[in-house]
């Protein structure tokens, strides 16, 4: 990938979540996700979130070296730990924060809005430089791949209850399938069975992990989730 097509993962995943939403109506748009608690106005609304973040970071050019990369990032979330209700009040106040909009069709308007500029910075970004966000340094690649990683997670979320609604695109797919790759590590393979949507929901604790996988697996089932 050249640094002029290093945003193109993450235009394909922001866009692909575009196409979901984009003609739901209210009443689509309060269906159930993947995420315990949210509808899919609420998990879009986490994920506009993370497009203004994005925007944030673009703009905060950073000195390196960079602290952690594409892959390393990931472990700052480890699965299953919340000790301190941080998730918990972060998914409270993403439901709150939906709801106080009119109507969930004006999450959607704001997302369009919002995540074409965010690729649009990433598409202008120096591919050599440093951004921080979250308090870490990142390489602009990086921050890119790990956006385009929760993008296509998300975008997994978001279509459990509409069957008819695209997948993500096999671009944005291959990265988020690399970031598991590097948190499973070169020395495990996933189950040839899988499809890259299987491993990803499986990856990341949404599907669990049947008796044949564990069987496939061996002691390397013991790292599931990889990521919460």
């Amino acid at each position: 990938m050249t640094p002029h097509t290093l945003h193109h993962p993450l235009a394909q995943a922001y866009d692909g979540i575009t196409r979901v939403v984009a003609d739901l109506d209210d009443a689509d748009l309060q269906r159930p996700t993947r995420c315990r608690g949210w509808l899919v106005a609420d998990l879009l609304f986490h994920v506009l979130c993370d497009a203004q973040r994005a925007l944030v970071a673009l703009a905060s050019p950073a000195d390196g070296p960079p602290d952690v990369d594409d892959v390393s990032y990931w472990r700052a979330f480890p699965p299953g730990e919340d000790e301190d209700g941080d998730d918990a009040r972060h998914a409270w106040w993403a439901r709150r924060s939906a709801a106080a909009f009119d109507r969930p069709g004006a999450i959607v308007r704001l997302w369009t809005d919002t995540a074409p500029a965010a690729v649009r910075a990433a598409g202008a970004a120096d591919p050599d430089g440093h951004v921080t966000t979250q308090g870490h340094v990142l390489r602009v690649p990086d921050l890119l791949a790990t956006l385009t990683t929760e993008a296509v997670v998300h975008h997994l979320d978001l279509v459990l209850d509409l069957p008819d609604a695209p997948l993500p695109g096999v671009l944005a797919t291959g990265v988020a399938v690399t970031t598991m790759d590097g948190l499973l590590s070169d020395d495990a393979v996933r189950p040839a069975a899988w499809s890259d949507a299987e491993y990803l929901l499986k990856a990341t604790g949404r599907l669990p992990l049947t008796d044949r996988d564990q069987l496939e697996l061996g002691e390397v089932a013991g790292w599931f989730p990889l990521l919460g």
